[in-house]
């Protein structure tokens, strides 16, 4: 049904995206400053590497950086000023490839204009980054290959797109088979009423388009996707009170999922699993999402769907996988994760992280590299 009305929201976003916003102090709300977990120290480093101009436009709502990059091709989803792509640039080194795509020229631009700086900067001979200029529901348009990229991040962005299930249907396809969506957005607490949907202000904070957390599933599922798996949460304080005002009863969380597009093979089997250890930056544990952590030796009892993202996604290398009950050479004893209650509600994953937080955050990254918004 609402088509023109897609393409005048598309519009909206580019002229508050291009025109209106010209740093990231010119933020109505907080929704993109929510600040994502504690930084791993050779992230902060990447992302020190980068340039200010391109840092300051930069207007995301997480941090988008998985595990396990070495050699990847990525794809960023509404790269804006190119942030992410060049600190994960260098996290996916020479030989790896980085592509951003963003449909705000100017912010392509920005990203475009430091390429020769960045590159000189990591000691690259060929530049591993691209920019291309184009919509999130035309991949292909924009000259991206069929099942092409290892992993797909975007931050912050596809709240902004009016039609959801288009651009994960795109994303899907785009990705090799094993291959990975991890991506932080916003997601209300129920169906958006249209008064909030049609909200200018609204679209461009991230808030107006953004889905109901439960239709995620549904979509994602739809696709082909595996069940999203959700890695952090935090809820947005909107902090702006004739705003406030209007959103009512709503809330809404900033979260970040993994969505893995699986071989369609049989099903695997619950087993259980050993990390190896050894992933930069993450040598001793890994911390795969909200309800799986694994440490280094030590034998994890998982379910059926874990068990086929570790053993048909880039993970494979990095764990041991043997029946329920067999004890494992080299391990250190085994946890089962029979008594946990999956977490799956990112409002509920928001409140208990909030209650485990110290008063006062130390080293989190906000959304926009730090930068906290007055006013």
């Amino acid at each position: 049904s609402g088509r023109p009305r897609d393409a005048e929201i598309q519009e909206d976003v580019q002229n508050y995206y291009g025109k209106v916003l010209k740093t990231n102090a010119d933020l109505k709300t907080n929704a993109c400053v929510t600040p994502a977990k504690p930084v791993p120290k050779y992230i902060r480093e990447a992302l020190q590497n980068v340039h200010e101009e391109v840092t300051s436009r930069y207007y995301g709502c997480g941090l988008v950086i998985p595990e396990r990059l070495e050699n990847c091709w990525i794809l960023d989803l509404g790269s804006g000023s190119g942030r992410d792509c060049y600190a994960l640039s260098q996290l996916v080194g020479e030989k790896g490839r980085v592509t951003g795509i963003d449909m705000t020229k100017s912010q392509v631009e920005v990203a475009q204009n430091h390429l020769d700086y960045h590159m000189e900067k990591f000691g690259f001979q060929v530049p591993n980054v691209t920019f291309l200029h184009g919509c999130l529901e035309k991949l292909a348009e924009a000259g991206i290959q069929n099942e092409s990229y290892d992993i797909a991040i975007s931050n912050c962005v596809i709240n902004l797109v009016p039609d959801k299930q288009q651009v994960l249907q795109e994303v899907y396809k785009v990705l090799k088979h094993g291959g990975e969506l991890y991506f932080s957005d916003v997601y209300a607490s129920l169906e958006l009423p249209e008064d909030i949907k049609t909200h200018k202000v609204l679209w461009g904070e991230c808030l107006g388009g953004a889905l109901y957390w439960k239709d995620l599933d549904v979509l994602a599922q739809k696709i082909g996707f595996s069940p999203p798996r959700l890695v952090t949460a935090n809820i947005i304080t909107i902090q702006n009170k004739e705003l406030e005002r209007f959103i009512g009863d709503c809330r809404f969380v900033s979260a970040t999922f993994r969505l893995f597009k699986l071989p369609k093979t049989e099903a695997a089997k619950r087993c259980q699993v050993v990390y190896n250890g050894g992933i930069p930056g993450h040598e001793k544990e890994l911390i795969f999402d909200a309800n799986f952590t694994f440490k280094e030796g030590e034998a994890i009892e998982v379910d059926e769907e874990t068990a086929a993202v570790l053993k048909n996604s880039r993970f494979v290398q990095d764990f041991l996988f043997r029946p329920v009950g067999e004890m494992l050479p080299g391990s250190k004893g085994c946890s089962t994760v029979e008594s946990k209650d999956v977490i799956t509600d990112p409002f509920k994953l928001a409140e208990e992280s909030d209650k485990m937080k110290p008063k006062h955050a130390s080293d989190a990254a906000g959304g926009c590299c730090g930068k906290k918004k007055s006013g």
